[in-house]
Protein backbone atom coordinates (compact mmCIF):
# COMPACT_ATOMS: atom_id res chain seq x y z
CA UNK A 1 0.00 0.00 0.00
CA UNK A 2 1.67 3.40 -0.68
CA UNK A 3 1.16 6.63 1.14
CA UNK A 4 -1.40 8.15 -0.96
CA UNK A 5 -3.44 5.10 0.12
CA UNK A 6 -2.70 5.28 3.46
CA UNK A 7 -3.17 8.87 4.01
CA UNK A 8 -6.36 8.55 2.27
CA UNK A 9 -7.57 5.67 4.23
CA UNK A 10 -6.89 7.49 7.56
CA UNK A 11 -8.57 10.70 6.63
CA UNK A 12 -11.67 8.61 6.03
CA UNK A 13 -11.27 7.59 8.79
CA UNK A 14 -10.86 10.37 10.72
CA UNK A 15 -14.52 11.94 9.31
CA UNK A 16 -16.40 10.38 11.28
CA UNK A 17 -14.65 12.02 14.28
CA UNK A 18 -15.01 15.18 13.25
CA UNK A 19 -18.41 15.37 12.06
CA UNK A 20 -18.86 14.46 15.67
CA UNK A 21 -17.08 16.71 17.26
CA UNK A 22 -18.38 19.52 15.00
CA UNK A 23 -22.07 18.28 15.74
CA UNK A 24 -21.57 18.32 19.36
CA UNK A 25 -20.43 22.47 19.71
CA UNK A 26 -23.12 23.08 17.35
CA UNK A 27 -25.56 21.27 19.53
CA UNK A 28 -24.42 22.99 22.47
CA UNK A 29 -25.07 26.47 20.13
CA UNK A 30 -28.30 25.47 18.47
CA UNK A 31 -29.90 22.83 20.47
CA UNK A 32 -30.55 19.46 18.47
CA UNK A 33 -33.95 21.48 16.67
CA UNK A 34 -31.42 23.54 14.89
CA UNK A 35 -28.68 20.06 13.43
CA UNK A 36 -28.00 20.16 10.05
CA UNK A 37 -25.77 18.22 7.71
CA UNK A 38 -25.27 21.41 5.66
CA UNK A 39 -23.98 23.20 8.70
CA UNK A 40 -22.27 20.18 10.11
CA UNK A 41 -20.13 20.17 6.76
CA UNK A 42 -19.39 24.28 7.08
CA UNK A 43 -18.54 24.09 10.62
CA UNK A 44 -16.18 21.01 9.91
CA UNK A 45 -14.51 22.25 7.00
CA UNK A 46 -15.61 19.06 5.30
CA UNK A 47 -17.92 18.89 2.05
CA UNK A 48 -21.44 17.92 2.36
CA UNK A 49 -21.03 15.03 -0.32
CA UNK A 50 -18.27 13.51 2.68
CA UNK A 51 -20.64 14.79 5.65
CA UNK A 52 -23.83 12.19 3.88
CA UNK A 53 -21.34 9.56 3.10
CA UNK A 54 -20.90 8.21 7.13
CA UNK A 55 -24.71 10.38 8.02
CA UNK A 56 -27.04 10.31 4.98
CA UNK A 57 -29.58 11.80 7.07
CA UNK A 58 -29.62 14.48 9.91
CA UNK A 59 -31.83 11.76 12.31
CA UNK A 60 -28.77 9.62 11.66
CA UNK A 61 -26.00 11.82 12.98
CA UNK A 62 -28.21 12.88 15.67
CA UNK A 63 -28.53 9.00 16.83
CA UNK A 64 -24.85 8.89 16.91
CA UNK A 65 -24.67 11.48 19.23
CA UNK A 66 -27.76 10.00 21.39
CA UNK A 67 -25.60 6.62 21.46
CA UNK A 68 -22.58 8.76 22.43
CA UNK A 69 -23.78 10.50 25.04
CA UNK A 70 -25.60 7.49 26.78
CA UNK A 71 -21.85 5.92 26.52
CA UNK A 72 -20.40 8.73 27.73
CA UNK A 73 -22.44 8.55 30.98
CA UNK A 74 -23.02 5.41 31.26
CA UNK A 75 -19.01 4.86 31.92
CA UNK A 76 -18.94 7.82 34.00
CA UNK A 77 -20.95 5.86 36.40
CA UNK A 78 -19.86 2.53 35.33
CA UNK A 79 -15.87 4.02 36.43
CA UNK A 80 -17.32 5.98 39.91
CA UNK A 81 -19.09 3.20 40.53
CA UNK A 82 -16.01 0.40 40.27
CA UNK A 83 -14.02 2.34 42.10
CA UNK A 84 -16.03 2.52 44.88
CA UNK A 85 -16.30 -0.98 44.75
CA UNK A 86 -13.10 -1.73 44.67
CA UNK A 87 -12.19 0.55 47.77
CA UNK A 88 -15.03 -1.80 49.90
CA UNK A 89 -17.51 0.97 49.98
CA UNK A 90 -21.06 -0.08 50.79
CA UNK A 91 -23.73 -0.26 48.44
CA UNK A 92 -25.00 3.08 49.97
CA UNK A 93 -21.61 4.68 49.08
CA UNK A 94 -21.08 3.04 45.67
CA UNK A 95 -24.68 4.85 44.87
CA UNK A 96 -23.70 8.05 45.94
CA UNK A 97 -20.23 7.91 43.98
CA UNK A 98 -21.97 6.72 41.10
CA UNK A 99 -25.01 9.63 40.98
CA UNK A 100 -22.30 11.71 41.05
CA UNK A 101 -19.91 10.73 38.73
CA UNK A 102 -23.56 11.39 36.35
CA UNK A 103 -23.88 14.31 37.97
CA UNK A 104 -20.55 15.55 37.08
CA UNK A 105 -21.04 14.64 33.82
CA UNK A 106 -24.44 16.46 33.32
CA UNK A 107 -22.91 19.53 34.34
CA UNK A 108 -19.96 19.32 31.99
CA UNK A 109 -22.16 18.33 29.23
CA UNK A 110 -25.19 19.63 29.32
CA UNK A 111 -26.31 19.69 25.75
CA UNK A 112 -25.94 16.52 25.84
CA UNK A 113 -27.98 15.62 28.89
CA UNK A 114 -30.52 17.77 27.45
CA UNK A 115 -30.11 15.49 23.97
CA UNK A 116 -31.10 12.55 25.93
CA UNK A 117 -32.66 14.09 28.76
CA UNK A 118 -34.54 16.57 28.24
CA UNK A 119 -37.60 18.00 25.51
CA UNK A 120 -38.02 15.62 22.27
CA UNK A 121 -36.58 16.63 19.30
CA UNK A 122 -39.21 17.27 16.66
CA UNK A 123 -39.65 14.80 14.56
CA UNK A 124 -36.70 12.50 15.13
CA UNK A 125 -37.56 8.90 16.58
CA UNK A 126 -34.86 7.12 18.13
CA UNK A 127 -34.16 3.86 16.86
CA UNK A 128 -33.50 0.24 19.12
CA UNK A 129 -29.65 0.85 18.33
CA UNK A 130 -29.81 3.64 21.03
CA UNK A 131 -31.30 1.32 24.21
CA UNK A 132 -28.18 -0.88 24.74
CA UNK A 133 -26.71 2.49 25.47
CA UNK A 134 -29.34 4.00 27.07
CA UNK A 135 -29.54 1.21 29.56
CA UNK A 136 -25.82 1.85 31.04
CA UNK A 137 -27.55 3.69 33.53
CA UNK A 138 -30.41 1.77 34.83
CA UNK A 139 -27.85 -1.28 34.99
CA UNK A 140 -25.14 0.66 36.85
CA UNK A 141 -28.20 1.19 39.66
CA UNK A 142 -29.23 -2.38 39.35
CA UNK A 143 -26.05 -3.98 40.18
CA UNK A 144 -25.62 -2.11 43.16
CA UNK A 145 -29.26 -2.93 44.78
CA UNK A 146 -28.30 -6.54 43.44
CA UNK A 147 -25.04 -6.19 45.45
CA UNK A 148 -27.39 -4.89 48.51
CA UNK A 149 -29.67 -7.71 48.45
CA UNK A 150 -26.61 -9.77 48.00
CA UNK A 151 -25.21 -8.34 51.33
CA UNK A 152 -28.11 -8.07 53.46
CA UNK A 153 -27.98 -3.89 53.27
CA UNK A 154 -31.50 -3.77 52.10
CA UNK A 155 -34.08 -3.11 54.67
CA UNK A 156 -37.64 -4.87 53.84
CA UNK A 157 -40.10 -2.00 52.72
CA UNK A 158 -43.20 -1.12 55.05
CA UNK A 159 -45.66 -2.14 52.08
CA UNK A 160 -44.88 -4.26 49.03
CA UNK A 161 -45.78 -2.91 45.05
CA UNK A 162 -48.20 -4.74 43.18
CA UNK A 163 -46.71 -7.12 41.15
CA UNK A 164 -47.43 -7.28 37.25
CA UNK A 165 -46.41 -3.71 36.71
CA UNK A 166 -43.26 -4.31 34.89
CA UNK A 167 -42.02 -5.90 31.36
CA UNK A 168 -39.97 -8.38 30.83
CA UNK A 169 -37.03 -6.95 29.71
CA UNK A 170 -36.96 -4.65 33.05
CA UNK A 171 -36.90 -8.09 35.22
CA UNK A 172 -33.93 -9.80 32.96
CA UNK A 173 -32.23 -6.62 33.78
CA UNK A 174 -31.85 -6.95 37.04
CA UNK A 175 -31.43 -10.98 36.78
CA UNK A 176 -35.03 -11.80 38.34
CA UNK A 177 -37.98 -11.24 40.75
CA UNK A 178 -36.18 -11.83 44.10
CA UNK A 179 -37.89 -13.52 46.82
CA UNK A 180 -39.86 -11.94 49.59
CA UNK A 181 -39.90 -9.81 51.00
CA UNK A 182 -37.58 -8.01 48.45
CA UNK A 183 -39.99 -9.13 45.56
CA UNK A 184 -40.56 -5.79 44.40
CA UNK A 185 -36.72 -4.46 44.11
CA UNK A 186 -37.28 -3.81 40.45
CA UNK A 187 -39.81 -1.53 40.65
CA UNK A 188 -38.89 0.44 43.75
CA UNK A 189 -35.51 0.58 41.41
CA UNK A 190 -36.99 2.41 38.26
CA UNK A 191 -38.60 4.85 41.52
CA UNK A 192 -35.14 5.47 42.57
CA UNK A 193 -33.99 5.91 38.65
CA UNK A 194 -36.27 7.95 37.60
CA UNK A 195 -36.12 9.90 40.99
CA UNK A 196 -32.06 10.61 40.05
CA UNK A 197 -33.00 11.63 36.56
CA UNK A 198 -35.56 14.11 37.32
CA UNK A 199 -33.58 15.56 40.22
CA UNK A 200 -30.58 15.98 37.70
CA UNK A 201 -33.07 18.29 35.45
CA UNK A 202 -34.10 20.24 38.06
CA UNK A 203 -30.76 21.37 38.70
CA UNK A 204 -28.97 21.11 35.01
CA UNK A 205 -32.14 23.74 33.85
CA UNK A 206 -31.37 25.89 37.01
CA UNK A 207 -34.91 24.97 38.26
CA UNK A 208 -33.78 24.73 42.41
CA UNK A 209 -30.78 27.14 41.94
CA UNK A 210 -33.22 30.02 43.60
CA UNK A 211 -34.66 27.78 46.15
CA UNK A 212 -31.47 25.49 47.45
CA UNK A 213 -28.28 26.80 48.97
CA UNK A 214 -25.66 24.35 48.25
CA UNK A 215 -27.40 22.43 45.33
CA UNK A 216 -24.12 19.88 45.52
CA UNK A 217 -24.89 19.02 48.75
CA UNK A 218 -28.90 19.21 48.19
CA UNK A 219 -28.00 16.51 45.59
CA UNK A 220 -26.36 14.10 47.90
CA UNK A 221 -29.50 14.48 50.41
CA UNK A 222 -31.89 13.75 47.89
CA UNK A 223 -29.96 10.60 46.82
CA UNK A 224 -30.36 9.63 50.27
CA UNK A 225 -33.82 10.01 50.46
CA UNK A 226 -34.60 8.33 47.02
CA UNK A 227 -32.30 5.22 48.35
CA UNK A 228 -34.68 5.22 51.63
CA UNK A 229 -37.51 4.01 48.85
CA UNK A 230 -35.55 0.53 47.92
CA UNK A 231 -34.60 0.33 51.82
CA UNK A 232 -30.51 1.25 51.11
CA UNK A 233 -29.20 3.54 53.67
CA UNK A 234 -26.72 6.04 51.63
CA UNK A 235 -23.86 7.66 54.38
CA UNK A 236 -23.87 11.17 53.87
CA UNK A 237 -21.15 13.50 54.74
CA UNK A 238 -18.65 10.49 53.35
CA UNK A 239 -16.73 10.53 49.68
CA UNK A 240 -15.42 14.54 50.04
CA UNK A 241 -18.54 16.49 50.09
Amino acid sequence: MDDSTTNSSSNSAAVPAVVRATARRQLAELGASGLSLDAVARGSGLTATAVEAVFAHRDDLLTALVVDAYDASGAAMERADRAAADGGATAGARLLAATRALREWSFANPAEFTLIYGSPVPGYHAPQDTVPPASRTPAVLAGILRSALEAGELSPPRRTLPGGLLRPEALELFGGVPEAPFSDIVERGIVLWSSLISLLVFQVFSRTHDSVLDEAAYFDAAIAVAAETVGLEVPLGEGGR
